[in-house]
């Protein structure tokens, strides 16, 4: 006898795991396609938060896209700082570049940055970096309703409540992205100031010198306080969320 409707398990929905790879050069990109990605992410000099890495060049877009679109791989661009006034034309001039080279994607965490691509490139897929600081459904949607959002990768300070918080599910929601493993700012991603104050490196720059990583003595009223084996006391432990 069938099973009465009732009885039936519960319908399920499968969903494909997304595997997004950094990619700072070619030797990693190749990597990268070769080990199943099935997309990777890089910066260009200038805009964005890794300056330091190796990062490829305007003129290696072309290239590139070329290469990741034959073996079924997107490419995402990071321009995940923030842009002073000054720069705008600088950042304009790129943002023609990346469209033109066929990118992806572009991550973004400057909000007039992400208005000026919606305004010169629309087709560009337009991503919120977790630099955008996004720590709330509240703030996704107004984001959302100035840039239409393509993803929003939200803030990686979030805990897993907040997490759930996200309506992520919804048929007309923006879809998530969330970092789970790694290290953890001291502050909002991006927007500490210690390294600038203390080295002249900004964080907000892609520079950051991550002063919380190093070691320190508590001084209270003059004395100091004996805390053992404790020494890293502005370092947060690494995200967990896996």
């Amino acid at each position: 006898m069938p099973a009465s409707p009732s009885s039936q398990p519960p319908a399920t929905t499968t969903r494909k795991t997304e595997l997004l790879a950094p990619a700072g050069n070619w030797e990693c990109a190749r990597a990268a396609v070769a080990n199943g990605a099935d997309a990777i992410y890089f910066g260009l000099p200038r805009f964005n938060a890794r300056i330091r890495a190796d990062n490829f060049s305007e003129k290696d877009l072309p290239e590139l896209m070329d290469y990741l679109h034959r073996h079924g791989v997107r490419g995402l661009v990071t321009f995940n700082v923030l842009i002073f006034s000054g720069e705008l034309e600088t950042a304009r001039e790129q943002l023609l570049r990346i469209n033109e080279a066929g990118v992806d994607a572009i991550i973004v965490q400057d909000l007039g940055l992400a208005m000026m691509a919606r305004a010169l490139v629309p087709d560009l897929n337009l991503q919120a970096s977790t630099q955008m600081t996004i720590t709330s459904p509240e703030a996704l949607a107004f984001v959302d309703r100035h840039l239409s959002l393509d993803r929003a990768v939200i803030a990686r300070e979030n805990s897993l409540k907040e997490i759930r918080l996200f309506h992520a599910d919804e048929a007309d929601a923006v879809p998530l992205e969330t970092f789970v493993h790694g290290a953890l700012c001291v502050a909002y991603s991006g927007q500490c100031l210690t390294s600038e104050s203390l080295g002249q490196r900004s964080a907000n720059r892609g520079e950051c010198a991550q002063a919380c990583r190093m070691t320190y003595d508590l001084v209270v009223d003059g004395e100091d306080v004996d805390l053992g084996d404790q020494r890293y006391l502005l370092s947060p432990q690494d995200l967990a969320g896996v």
